[in-house]
This record gives C-alpha cells, sequence and structure tokens, in this order.
C-alpha cells in the first residue's frame, strides 16, 4: 500500500513540474508573439506611410513582407561563445601591425621592473643607460625581450603574437 501511494506521489509531482514547465514556455512565448504582432503593426503603417490610397499589389507586397516577419525564428537565449585562440601561419589577425602605444608602455614597464629585482640582461648595458627602464626600451627596440602579447577580440577570441613579430 506504501508503494502505490509513493507512485502517486511521483505522478503528482512529475505532473505539477510538467504544468508549471508549460505555464512557463506560454508566459514567454506569449509576450515574444504579442511583440511581434506590436512591430508587424508598426512595420505596416511603416510601410503605408500614412498612404490611403494603395493599390492591391502594394497590400499584397505588404502582407508577404509581414508573413516574412512573422514566420522568422525568434532566438530568446544567445548561446555562450566559448573563447578559443586564434592560429594562423603567422598571421596577424587582431589589431595593428605595429605595438600600441600601451603594449609598449606595458611591456617597459614589466622590463623594468625584472631588471630592477635582478633578471638577466639579455642585450649589451649600453654605457649611458642608468636605469632599468632605459634598459628595457633599449632591449625592447632590439625585439630580444622574450615576451608575448595576447590581443583579445569583443567576443573573446584572442591571438598569441611574439614581440619579433611586430614591425
Amino acid at each position: 500500500m506504501s508503494e502505490s501511494k509513493t507512485n502517486t506521489d511521483k505522478t503528482r509531482k512529475d505532473i505539477d513540474s510538467e504544468d508549471q514547465s508549460n505555464s512557463i514556455k506560454e508566459n514567454v512565448v506569449k509576450p515574444l508573439d504579442d511583440a511581434v504582432e506590436k512591430a508587424i503593426e508598426l512595420f505596416r503603417k511603416i510601410r503605408e506611410g500614412g498612404n490611403v490610397d494603395l493599390t492591391e499589389k502594394e497590400i499584397a507586397e505588404i502582407d508577404k513582407e509581414c508573413e516574412i516577419i512573422r514566420n522568422r525564428e525568434i532566438i530568446t537565449k544567445d548561446l555562450e561563445h566559448e573563447p578559443t585562440e586564434i592560429t594562423g601561419k603567422g598571421d596577424q589577425v587582431t589589431g595593428p601591425p605595429t605595438l600600441t602605444r600601451f603594449e609598449r608602455a606595458r611591456i617597459m614597464g614589466a622590463r623594468a621592473l625584472q631588471l630592477s629585482l635582478g633578471a638577466p640582461v639579455f642585450i649589451e648595458i649600453p654605457k649611458n643607460a642608468t636605469s632599468s627602464l632605459e634598459i628595457a626600451m633599449e632591449e625592447l627596440e632590439q625585439r630580444v625581450i622574450p615576451i608575448v602579447i595576447r590581443r583579445t577580440l569583443p567576443n573573446g577570441d584572442y591571438q598569441h603574437l611574439p614581440i619579433d613579430q611586430f614591425e
């Protein structure tokens, strides 16, 4: 007897959850249908342009365009885009072919910090260099710093570009 009661409870829960999901679907679809109909009304008004004397051909054309709008697929949820690395045969896809001033500043600052903390120097130190920033600037000019720039597109896709690839 207890088994039949639990089965009845399960089916009631399933039916209740189905009713809730159906009501949610109806609530979501109904406002969208109303929005589509309002958009079609506005489109019709714009196409008619306040012109009372429309030929049957023009009316048929407007009706045909409205039907196309009505039959469009409505996307209610945008799919998430998984960011991926843009790979190519050494081609630079993102951004300008030169380092931007922001990239230059970031690289020089990071490299100057590394040098001031005791990192090895990749060039022969110039005689007129008095600070780690000047050494970093010279290393950047000679393109010997082993740093890779990551340029990102608005959709999240990115490309890794080594410094020696820039002009």
